[in-house]
């Protein structure tokens, strides 16, 4: 299993940063993780075909995990030398409730044309629940967590090896599970520890690191920093608890 990190900003893309955005390979299968904003630009710059793709996974709806899914849809429906069909091999969407109504009011051009736009015609929609799945070679476990909105993290599994990745949330009882030997943690931080930081929202970099720590995961990869927080604070809070933490840059890739 192959992840390529196309984008790491939390909240808002960042200077040089574009929002959450992974790309998952093995069995040259590919699936995107996140489609915030600057992540399709940044899609292309790895040189990744978006007419390559054969899966796209959303943990939530906020615009930094799935802004950019409008220009892959212009890409899909008006490219003028598709090299196949879209509308006979349509792109599965697996994302929580809502999505496809979102995803189409978004695409629409004017607010009379909202209620009509339907972009099942280049896409599966699926919807997610907490029931395991398989897509391509991944076996896929969505986790409800903790967030302002309807979220899951997921554990992705190939090989014997498992990913685990939080997607936004806030520390909660279903993160141990989310977590548990995971060869791998992509965990978010967003915000240096404090006891007045909202709940259900996001985690500190001291509660990735003792997640990771206490559900025996292999490495921590710390995430979704957003331009405004300290990203070496954010770290060295994580580091304190779980020595085996990276902070990720745009562009690194990891073999699992």
């Amino acid at each position: 299993m192959k992840l390529t990190i196309l984008g790491c900003s939390g909240s808002v893309p960042g200077p040089g940063r574009a929002a959450s955005g992974y790309l998952l390979e093995a069995e040259d299968f590919r699936l995107l993780l996140e489609l915030g904003s600057g992540v399709f630009s940044r899609l292309q710059e790895e040189k990744c075909d978006p007419f390559d793709l054969d899966a796209v996974l959303f943990s939530h709806l906020h615009p930094d995990h799935c802004g950019d899914f409008t220009a892959l849809t212009v890409w899909r429906q008006w490219h003028p030398n598709p090299p196949y069909d879209t509308r006979a091999r349509r792109l599965p969407v697996y994302a929580p409730e809502g999505a496809a109504t979102r995803f189409a009011n978004a695409y629409a051009p004017d607010e009379q044309r909202r209620v009509t736009t339907d972009l099942s015609d280049v896409y599966q929609f699926h919807e997610l629940d907490e029931q395991t799945f398989s897509l391509g070679p991944f076996e896929i476990t969505p986790v409800k967590v903790f967030h302002s909105a309807t979220s899951f993290g997921f554990r992705i599994r190939h090989g014997g090896v498992t990913l685990a990745y939080t997607g936004d949330t806030g520390p909660c009882s279903a993160l141990t599970e989310l977590a548990k030997d995971a060869e791998l943690l992509l965990s978010e931080v967003s915000w240096t520890d404090s006891p007045s930081r909202p709940e259900g929202v996001h985690l500190s970099g001291k509660q990735a690191g003792v997640l990771a720590r206490e559900s025996g995961v292999g490495k921590l990869l710390v995430t979704h920093v957003p331009p405004w927080t300290d990203r070496a604070a954010v770290f060295a809070e994580a580091q304190e608890e779980f020595a085996a933490a990276e902070l990720v840059e745009q562009g690194a890739v990891y073999q699992l």
